[in-house]
């Protein structure tokens, strides 16, 4: 068991969980012997084989890799840092949307076979089961009555546990269903038995149609393709024209039956309530904001959802730690180097658009969407810790605004990196000039990045996004996770080791350990604060504090105390929306899924977005 002892404060890693996260999960081995002595030989594998794709310049690129990665100012991705230079069979990619799934049972099952090899190279999953017949109706060619969508995810669900069922990391998957299938009360209702469907995240994709019908007190149609269900029970009702997934333009749906629109909003939000799931996608939002507009059309987000993307897209991912660039902590002069912030990022994007080409993909459809797109997801990390380090509480104004203008740093950054790659190296190939400039997000950001992408192109489609990057967070030294608040500055948690198994490790907060170096017993300034002392309006004004600078989404949980009312958790996630989120999840303990961690007395429960199930 791990007790949180001092180490050797020279050493880059200093916490003894940290360091047992690097040997669990990074350090590359062979036979199960490790062939690094320590994390500086981690470092310098990523670094060497993501430079080695511009033989030209793999020297001088290899030096500036190292640079940033070295100190833990930049968190690649657990995959890079895990698989980048090794020999291994696995792909340097987090997480993959599949593709969509054809409704058959040739088509359900390739379906799977393709989700078992990607998860087998390491990658997570995001599914949009919404192409699956409903419950109840008849195939048309053999007869049979379809058994609902909730039944084949549970399939997929088995075979997660059994392809990673042993070593330091559990398959991760991100299930998503139309709020106007006529599944949507059973899939949202699906995670109420204790176990059930425990490899899976679960998100609704919520229309701008429903939310309407909501506000107005509609009746809610359920349909599904007409040419699909003809002849099934209560498949003779009415049509209506809707965009399906697989299909093209609109297709004639048939209505199987309708319910009260603000009936079905408040089971999503009851469900959420009991059972922390599910969470929602603001699909219509993603799909008019998306870059990729003119190409593409989403329905699903890698399992912790910081990334919408297109069948057999990938998430890409990277974070700069915000804790290293903060400059005379915890004193009146401590400031953010903001010129170090965005020369880091700039770094990693080059480093991200290399590892398109360093790594192995598992299928030849998601090299085809990602080599064409050439998607990066740069954001940042340890937010709440630097917050702490510069005297800001995380709920104020304040905070907000300096969190904003570090991921601005890191978004234009990152554009104006991708668009000299792009003068070096060409445009992604997707690339249309006139319609990209046309994309929301693009039209919002500086002219000055406007007009390099008109002149010379831009390498990457999208270069933004915020995960959750709980792993990677432990092995800098136990810093705060991404942009959530600290959970707690003392906790226990159940980590697994190489061997499968649980145990428990102390975990003591970044920024609690270097206040004490500083400043011994004195007591904790205000900005020492917890997720369980803000309220949801500070969870989700933050989050919206950063939307605007990035272009993919951000994976952030609305932590809410187990006391609080239904009316007050069920406005949470209209008040998401309205802040312009692209989604929402919210947590509140239960019975069910338990608490994330626990104090310094309690081990913690598991959850659906545990360090095992984000991807790390």
């Amino acid at each position: 068991m791990s007790t949180g002892a001092d180490t050797d404060m020279t050493e880059p890693l200093r916490e003894p969980l940290a360091r047992h996260i690097w040997d669990t999960r990074y350090r590359w081995r062979s036979g199960g012997l490790p062939l690094e002595p320590d994390i500086d030989a981690t470092w310098n594998r990523v670094a060497t084989a993501t430079a080695a794709v511009e033989p030209a310049r793999a020297a001088e690129l290899r030096e500036q890799f190292l640079d940033v990665l070295r100190d833990f100012r930049f968190l690649p991705g657990g995959r890079i840092l895990a698989g980048a230079g090794t020999q291994d069979q696995v792909t340097l990619f987090n997480c993959f949307v599949m593709g969509l799934i054809e409704d058959s049972m040739n088509g359900i099952f390739e379906a799977l076979r393709e989700g078992a090899l990607t998860m087998q190279q390491g990658g997570g999953l995001g599914y949009d089961f919404s192409t699956l017949r409903p419950r109840g109706t008849v195939a048309r060619r053999t007869g049979m009555i379809a058994s609902g969508t909730p039944s084949f995810m549970r399939i997929w669900d088995a075979m997660c546990g059994s392809v990673l069922s042993t070593g330091a990391r559990r398959g991760a998957m991100m299930a998503t269903l139309r709020c106007d299938h006529p599944d949507i009360e059973e899939f949202v209702t699906a995670k109420r038995q204790p176990g059930a469907l425990q490899r899976f995240n679960l998100s609704v994709q919520v229309s701008d149609a429903f939310l309407r019908a909501v506000d107005a007190d509609l009746k809610w149609p359920l349909v599904f393709p007409a040419d699909t269900i003809d002849g099934s029970p209560g498949g003779n009702g009415p049509t209506v024209l809707r965009r399906w997934p697989g299909r093209h333009g609109v297709v004639p749906c048939r209505v199987l039956r309708t319910i009260p629109a603000r009936e079905l909003w408040d089971l999503i939000t009851r469900e959420a309530y009991d059972h922390a799931e599910p969470g929602v996608l603001f699909v219509d939002r993603i799909n008019e904001t998306n870059n990729l507009h003119y190409c593409e059309t989403i329905s699903a987000t890698n399992p912790c959802g910081e990334v919408p993307l297109p069948p057999y897209g990938a998430c890409n991912l990277g974070s700069i730690n915000l804790t290293r660039f903060v400059e005379a902590p915890f004193s009146a002069h401590a400031r953010l180097d903001l010129d170090a912030i965005a020369r880091a990022a700039g770094t990693a994007v080059h480093l991200l658009d290399n590892v398109i080409d360093a790594t192995r993909f598992p299928l030849a459809e998601q090299a085809e969407v990602e080599q064409s797109r050439r998607r990066l997801g740069l954001g940042i990390t340890g937010l709440a810790d630097a917050l702490i380090m510069l005297g800001l509480h995380y709920g104020s104004p304040a905070a907000r605004d300096r969190a904003a203008t570090a991921m601005r740093t890191v978004c234009h950054a990152a554009y104006r990196a991708s668009i000299q790659l792009a003068g070096d190296k060409g445009s992604f190939p997707l690339f249309d000039r006139e319609a990209y400039l046309e994309s929301a997000f693009i039209r919002s950001l500086p002219q000055d990045i406007q007009a390099g992408i008109s002149t010379c192109g831009v390498r990457n489609s999208h270069l933004t996004a915020v995960a959750p990057s709980g792993t990677i967070s432990l092995l800098a030294n136990v810093i705060s996770n991404g942009i959530e608040p600290v959970y707690a500055f003392r906790h226990w948690r159940h980590i697994l080791d190489a061997s499968g198994n649980y145990g428990q490790h102390e975990v003591i907060d970044y920024a609690l350990r270097a206040f004490r170096e500083q400043h011994g017993d004195a007591a904790l300034p205000d900005a020492f604060v917890t997720a369980h002392e803000l309220d949801a309006d500070a969870h989700l004004r933050m989050q919206a504090a950063l939307q605007p600078y990035v272009d993919s989404s951000i994976s952030k949980t609305i932590n809410m105390p187990a006391d609080t009312t239904f009316a007050s958790f069920r406005s949470v996630f209209r008040h998401a929306r309205e802040l312009g989120l692209k989604g929402c999840t919210a947590f509140r303990p239960n019975a069910v899924t338990g608490a994330i961690l626990e104090d310094e007395s309690e081990p913690p429960d598991r959850h659906c977005c545990s360090l095992e199930r984000e991807g790390d």
